[in-house]
């Protein structure tokens, strides 16, 4: 056990986390020349594309230094706020933290709550600043906000580039002289930490874990705490570039389980495994179910495809233990899924994964946030969708949840931001130079109102510069109403949203121009209406097509033409009746670009 240290890289989103892994790999000679690419452990093309670690990928190393074998676990981690569930799992898994960040931008928000993070598990933080060989890099400043924020020595920061592999080297010195050897008695009654978990259509699940104390040998019988379900190992091993079996692992290994598990449900992220004849005390500390923030309803395009779907969610459910799913049905558009995300980009992900991995055409509705709910009688509802509202008569009052959001910036654009944050609602409730041209600013602001496209207009109002960060902070009174879309004087309820009184009228006006824009014409005139309650606030018509009736007349008297366009009104009347309207896909996505 002196031998093995267990390592991740924090740090916010394009710092050069993947980057660096690659050199490590190198390094250690953990990947052969054959199999060498950019970003290495980013497996799925979505994270290429996009250029961001969306999944942790764990991947064993072994490092000769000074005539010592030693056995490196590194976890790699997301650097996205929306994935901050993952970030947390990798960190209990770990003894050390390497902190990046980039000498081109400083210190970022997401760097700073990945932080927080890892000093509450107790982990050695090394400092590491990245991208030194960039000619707008400067190190000195970042060094100085680095000292400033954990403490540490100027001499204990490491300079690197992993682009070039510059100081690489150092950093594998630094892991092994500075991060403690794990922890852990092997021959205590097995405890081990799942920290992710992966479907595999021949063997079933496959989860990784962290042995804490105990040792593990294959074809043991083994417990999941959480679950309380019993298996035999059928496969143990560690994790490589690919996996490699081994007979036993003990204490401070980190490795992959395969026991022929076929439901998803039945593995949870956070989980202890321990054995069934001598099962340890307590389960590891540190597992909780996970709270998602934004919801949002998914449906099939086709309704038979139904099951097809709830199978996609649960395989992606075992790969991102974030995702949180129930099953409902709508009037528009049949049975479906109200999913649970920790954020918008979650979502965005989630979508294309099932697009690409499943192949399933899916439509989204709005995405909301999660309401409470007081009626006159004393009860309290949980109302994620509009449509679960009970009848105004017995509304008391709702509760919105709020979030503490931190905004890391330059000075410049101090003004735009704070205009942002109190149209949307917020209360400055600090504001911290952090260096002469940067600034982080705390605000206090309702969680529904930066589920649209806040992320989206602070980029572009901050040119890219300001970073985000936030986390939840209860539940507070609100003047909210439902609002909702009529087509011909039917309620289509996947566009009605819950939305605060002030914003609602402008709401409602661009909701109808948008439609408009979007409902293809049909024989008869379709009137889209925003209401709240029986109130009507916006009117919209989509004219009819009509053919020109009174083409065959040339001349004559004027009550010919009038006979004929008085047939012709008629035939559109009773059509009206019988007619429905089809509310096109683009129109869901649409109301979510309403800018």
């Amino acid at each position: 056990m002196q031998n093995i240290r267990n390592f991740c890289i924090i740090a916010h989103i394009d710092h050069g986390k993947s980057t660096l892994a690659d050199r490590l790999l190198q390094l250690t000679h953990t990947i052969s020349e054959r199999d060498q690419k950019e970003q290495v452990l980013d497996s799925m093309d979505l994270e290429r594309e996009r250029g961001i670690t969306i999944k942790s990928h764990a991947i064993q190393m072994e490092h000769q230094h000074q005539d010592t074998h030693y056995i490196l676990n590194l976890i790699d981690t997301p650097g996205h706020v929306d994935f901050s569930y993952e970030v947390s799992r990798s960190i209990a898994a770990c003894e050390g933290a390497l902190l990046v960040v980039d000498a081109t931008q400083g210190i970022q928000a997401q760097t700073i709550s990945n932080l927080y993070l890892a000093l509450n598990h107790d982990l050695e933080i090394i400092p590491v600043v990245n991208k030194i060989d960039m000619d707008s890099a400067m190190p000195d400043e970042v060094e100085d906000q680095i000292i400033d924020l954990i403490g540490c020595e100027r001499t204990d920061i490491l300079r690197v580039s992993a682009k070039t592999g510059l100081g690489v080297d150092e950093v594998l010195e630094a892991i092994i002289n500075r991060i403690p050897a794990p922890k852990g008695d092997p021959q205590a009654p097995l405890q081990a930490l799942i920290f992710d978990s992966v479907f595999n259509s021949y063997r079933g699940i496959i989860a990784y874990f962290r042995i804490m104390n105990g040792t593990l040998h294959r074809g043991d019988h083994v417990k999941f705490v959480a679950t309380g379900k019993t298996y035999h190992a059928e496969e143990i091993g560690v994790l490589k570039l690919r996996q490699k079996p081994q007979n036993s692992l003990s204490a401070g290994d980190v490795g992959y389980i395969i026991s022929g598990i076929k439901t998803s449900k039945e593995v949870k992220v956070g989980d202890t495994v321990t054995h069934v004849e001598r099962p340890c005390t307590e389960a590891i500390a540190g597992f909780e179910n996970v709270k998602p923030m934004v919801f949002a309803g998914i449906y099939p395009v086709d309704a038979d495809d139904y099951e097809e779907l709830r199978a996609s969610i649960e395989k992606l459910q075992l790969n991102d233990a974030s995702l949180v799913f129930e099953p409902e049905s709508s009037s528009a558009l049949g049975f479906g899924f109200r999913c649970g995300f920790l954020g918008l980009l979650h979502m965005e992900i989630i979508q294309d994964r099932l697009d690409r991995e499943f192949d399933m055409d899916v439509i989204t509705t709005v995405p909301n946030v999660q309401y409470k709910v007081y009626t006159t009688s004393g009860d309290v509802l949980e109302v994620h969708n509009p449509s679960g509202l009970p009848d105004p008569s017995r509304l008391d009052y709702i509760e919105e949840p709020y979030i503490i959001a931190q905004i890391i910036s330059k000075s410049e654009y101090l003004g735009n931001i704070m205009t942002l944050c109190i149209e949307k609602r917020g209360v400055l409730k600090n504001q911290v130079y952090l260096t002469s041209d940067r600034v982080e600013l705390t605000f206090q602001m309702p969680l529904s109102e930066i589920v649209f496209d806040f992320y989206d207009k602070l980029k572009s109002i901050s040119r890219g510069y300001a970073s985000f960060d936030y986390h939840i902070a209860g539940y507070q009174q609100a003047n909210l109403v439902k609002l909702d879309i009529l087509l011909n004087g039917e309620s289509v309820d996947a566009l009605s949203t819950l939305i605060h009184r002030d914003h609602a009228y402008t709401f409602g006006r661009r909701m109808c121009e948008k439609l408009k824009e979007l409902i293809p014409r049909q024989q008869f005139d379709i009137a889209i209406q925003a209401a709240i309650g029986s109130k009507i606030i916006a009117r919209e018509t989509v004219k009819a097509l009509r053919k020109d009736v009174t083409a065959k007349c040339y001349g004559g008297d004027i009550s010919r033409k009038r006979k004929l366009l008085e047939k012709q009104k008629k035939g559109k009347k009773r059509m009206r009746q019988v007619g429905n309207v089809e509310v096109p896909q683009t129109a869901f996505l649409a109301v979510l670009k309403l800018d």
